[in-house]
């Protein structure tokens, strides 16, 4: 998704427009993953004034879409306002509309300079999708292993991963998350935006990886629904056969 700077009216109908899109699929999607910040892009002076005050407008918004769509949503990530603090939030939710998750990026990437106007989260994304241990993770969050290795020992099978993350890092955002996979022996399903914001370009590259880190499906740096379908008992074939769980060795690490 390509995402207009400090425009969020404008954001809500593309993302709307996408959505309807999404669901026309034959067959119809089971969970829906899209961008990091979505509603406001990284406006970052202007971002007390664009946020969605606790969430509000997108929780309303994206629980009544499940709802009538009978599908799973993980939400991107939003500015979203917590009295006189911004956060970097997803929302997720069922098909029944129920909110499941709420998980605020943790680490703020100050080359953006995020830490000077948004603050960090405290508890982690792990969350239960139709059953299945689940987790969510924002950008930069990917940089830091011990993360989401500690979702992965909480039984985590896929973790969820909205970004928007810039030229010239690709190879950076690709080879993190296939190592995270990997290591985790888990699915990663990332949703990067595409376009431009000022001087910096997004490139897109939205990537399903399964356990082996194995790309099922890649992106290309143009707006797209991108699809893939997984089978999440590989996830529980491939830690059976290599037992990285089981070697750990803590009390050395």
């Amino acid at each position: 998704m390509d995402i207009t700077i400090g425009e969020p009216d404008t954001n809500f109908a593309r993302l709307e427009k996408l959505l309807q899109e999404a669901v026309q699929n034959d067959p119809r999607p089971d969970v829906i993953v899209f961008p990091e910040m979505w509603n406001t892009g990284y406006a970052l002076t202007e971002i007390q004034e664009l946020a969605d005050p606790n969430g509000a407008r997108t929780r309303s918004f994206l629980s009544e879409f499940a709802k009538a769509n009978n599908v799973n949503i993980i939400g991107g990530s939003i500015a979203d306002k917590k009295e006189e603090r911004v956060l970097n939030t997803i929302y997720a939710f069922d098909r029944e509309g129920t909110e499941i998750a709420e998980y605020s990026k943790i680490h703020l990437f100050r080359l953006m300079d995020e830490e000077k106007f948004l603050h960090s989260g405290d508890k982690l994304g792990r969350f239960e999708l139709e059953g299945v241990p689940a987790g969510a993770m924002i950008c930069y969050d990917i940089r830091f292993p011990e993360l989401a290795r500690k979702l992965a020992l909480d039984g985590v099978r896929i973790l969820f991963v909205p970004a928007e993350w810039p030229h010239p890092r690709l190879h950076h955002w690709r080879t993190l998350l296939m190592a995270r996979a990997i290591e985790n022996q888990m699915y990663v399903v990332s949703c990067n935006r595409v376009g431009t914001s000022g001087t910096t370009e997004f490139f897109g590259h939205s990537m399903v990886i399964d356990p082996w880190g194995e790309v099922l499906a890649e992106g290309d740096e143009s707006e797209a629904i991108l699809r893939a379908t997984i089978d999440l008992e590989e996830v529980v074939r491939v830690r059976a056969k290599i037992p990285v769980f089981e070697d750990r060795r803590p009390h050395l690490y």
